[in-house]
């Protein structure tokens, strides 16, 4: 086995016996060049030939496998889908609004955020979902909301909204993941203004050109809202218009055409 192995990976250099004194000894830092080489033999021939990685499957991330849908959205019911003058109008104000957040990103990112925010770690989606949802939405409990203007607004209740100061200081990676979690509880909840709004930001904070991830997410998000909308059954509530704007910049901002309305 050690002859095939020498003809697998030949010697770089050769190296010949090395002459040391009787005093080496190979557990101690080397004080000369071939004491060094000497070690690294010794260290080689220790080498298993095959080596097999132990993985602790509790290490590993949870819902790694992807299920990609090749199908487009479902077609808007009649009377709910948006003019193209509308889907122009939305898409130039996003770009704008893109144009004026990286402009101003370093300004933004440079305020002191409140003593109450604590922004989550890029890998904590429960801690993310809270701190963009609230408890209220998270829990799926009714908390009153008070309206003394002296305490102020819980935003611990109610969700942190987009903040500039909040958003700025996040970059491509976690603006991805918050992405992901969002839509992921977006697959099996209901539409809220708070995702909503959320939405709207991370969209405006993704970079183009897309990478593969979040061009797989905006696509599964898309999809999602015409889901939804194809539930809807008031073509005038505010969630269609929403639904709408979100299926608008995936498809005409980021070049997803075959995803796009068809006018009215």
């Amino acid at each position: 086995m050690e002859s095939a192995v020498e003809e697998l990976m030949p010697r770089l250099l050769p190296v010949g016996l090395c002459d040391l004194t009787e005093d080496f000894d190979p557990t101690l830092p080397p004080r000369t060049p071939q004491e060094y080489l000497k070690r690294v033999q010794i260290e080689a021939a220790r080498c298993p030939d095959v080596v097999v990685a132990e993985i602790d499957p509790k290490k590993l991330r949870k819902k790694q496998t992807v299920n990609i849908s090749l199908t487009g959205c479902h077609p808007a019911p009649e009377g709910y889908s948006p003019t193209l003058k509308w889907q122009q109008q939305q898409v130039s104000h996003f770009s704008a609004v893109r144009q004026s957040l990286n402009k101003h990103r370093n300004h933004w990112k440079a305020q002191h955020l409140d003593s109450n925010v604590t922004m989550p770690k890029s890998e904590d989606e429960e801690g993310w979902k809270l701190f963009c949802l609230g408890e209220r939405v998270y829990s799926e409990t009714t908390i009153a909301v008070s309206g003394n203007e002296n305490l102020g607004i819980d935003y611990i209740k109610i969700g942190f909204p987009p903040f500039l100061s909040i958003v700025s200081r996040m970059n491509q990676a976690t603006v991805t993941s918050v992405l992901e979690y969002l839509i992921n509880w977006f697959g099996e909840k209901a539409f809220t203004p708070e995702l909503g709004r959320w939405f709207y930001a991370l969209l405006a904070c993704l970079e183009k050109p897309l990478l593969p991830e979040a061009h797989s997410l905006i696509r599964q998000l898309a999809r999602r809202c015409s889901e939804v909308r194809v539930l809807e059954e008031n073509k005038d509530e505010e969630r269609v218009s929403a639904l709408n704007l979100l299926i608008c910049l995936v498809s005409r901002y980021f070049d997803q055409r075959d995803l796009a309305d068809e006018p009215s």
